[in-house]
């Protein structure tokens, strides 16, 4: 009996649709009423002449358009997607993320990286407040009020990499000490008038370190180093001012990173360390972070900025001067909490015209009725927002 093998596959088995080869248009999966066409829409008009310019105009075109690759970014965002590994398994996974990439071939975790950190870099402040300014046009901004408010971010750096201003100038100024007697001591060996001064420390150490070596090759100082070995008084002199030299080098090149600041980090010099709200170890322990501050109106983030202060009451000025340039008009009103007052900014307030709305740091003694206990001659003199004094209690000092 003879027996036919068929060799055409079922392609029906298991239920699977192996004839569909062509891709689908995801333009009918995608409902007309989904953020991210909202998202594409508004993002679409904006001007990406900055960030083309980052990429450079020789060599081969960037894997997806730049314009994309900021979509993808910002709708990643919107949806809590932070890490650059989960927005490239989105990119290939999810129904939004193909859409927005339009055929195009989807990003790995290192473009994205790439791009977010480097790139975007110089382009992300003016795409912020081209957005910002679309919405002015819309009408969707009030233009009569912001409130301020801000947030202590954690920088990604080592937490004990800590340099603080005043243990850098009380060593510092031990070691001048120290120098001062040295210097003595080089000008009475080698009959000279070397002074270092507070101002040139570095210049005029090296004159002294150019000296003793040019002291060292013309006695023809042998140097020798290790147990047992004596070294001459030139070699010990010009190691002493070496060391005193490199050290003042540490101590200037500190100086310079503080930026008026109390203190910085090594692994990050920009970050300052200060106190944050998400204490998990509930020692109040420092931690190197940034101060976010932002503007709110209408419920739209109208300004961002980020300081290096630790206190909001030194950001407030600083951060109306930049709204203004950025947005190109004042707001009549400025809300903020207690931790904004300030004589400076009250003035410069006023300067502007613009009507503040703060929170007086006394407030909570005001509600009381009760603001100073003043004792003179065994009478207290007890003082609410009135100048004039409400009671007077003999015999009672201040408590």
């Amino acid at each position: 009996m003879r027996i036919n093998n068929y060799t055409t596959k079922d392609y029906t088995e298991l239920g699977r649709t192996y004839q569909l080869v062509l891709p689908l248009s995801l333009e009918g999966l995608v409902p007309n009423d989904d953020s991210v066409r909202l998202l594409s829409h508004e993002l679409e008009d904006l001007d990406y002449t900055k960030l083309y310019q980052a990429y450079s105009a020789k060599g081969r075109n960037p894997a997806v358009d730049p314009k994309t690759m900021f979509k993808i970014l910002t709708y990643a965002y919107s949806q809590n997607i932070y890490s650059s590994r989960k927005i490239e398994t989105a990119c290939k996974r999810d129904i939004n993320f193909m859409w927005l990439l339009a055929g195009q071939k989807a990003p790995d975790h290192s473009t994205i990286a790439r791009f977010r950190s480097g790139f975007l870099e110089e382009a992300c402040e003016d795409l912020f407040y081209q957005m910002v300014h679309r919405l002015e046009l819309a009408g969707e901004l009030s233009k009569e009020t912001v409130f301020l408010d801000g947030t202590k971010l954690e920088a990604c750096a080592n937490k004990y990499t800590f340099v603080w201003k005043k243990s850098v100038g009380k060593w510092e100024e031990k070691m001048f000490i120290k120098i001062q007697e040295a210097v003595r001591l080089v000008n009475q060996e080698f009959i000279q008038s070397f002074r270092v001064g507070t101002e040139y420390r570095v210049q005029d150490l090296r004159k002294i370190c150019r000296f003793l070596e040019e002291i060292c090759r013309e006695r023809n100082i042998e140097f020798v180093y290790g147990r047992g070995k004596r070294k001459s008084i030139e070699q010990r002199y010009l190691e002493l001012f070496q060391r005193y030299l490199e050290r003042q080098t540490i101590y200037d090149w500190h100086t310079a990173s503080f930026q008026g600041r109390n203190n910085y980090c090594k692994t990050d010099p920009d970050a300052t360390f200060m106190h944050m709200k998400d204490d998990h170890m509930r020692n109040a322990q420092l931690k190197p972070g940034y101060n976010v501050q932002i503007g709110v109106d209408s419920e739209y983030i109208v300004a961002v900025d980020i300081f290096q202060d630790r206190n909001d009451v030194w950001t407030l000025v600083p951060f109306l001067k930049q709204m203004k340039e950025k947005l190109g008009f004042n707001y009549p009103s400025v809300t903020a909490d207690s931790g904004y007052e300030s004589e400076e900014g009250y003035s410069y307030l006023r300067e502007e015209g613009q009507q503040p709305y703060i929170k007086p740091q006394t407030y909570e003694k005001w509600k009381k009725g009760v603001l100073n206990r003043i004792s003179v001659n065994g009478k207290t003199w007890v003082t609410t927002r009135s100048p004039i004094p409400i009671s007077v209690m003999p015999g009672r000092s201040c408590g």
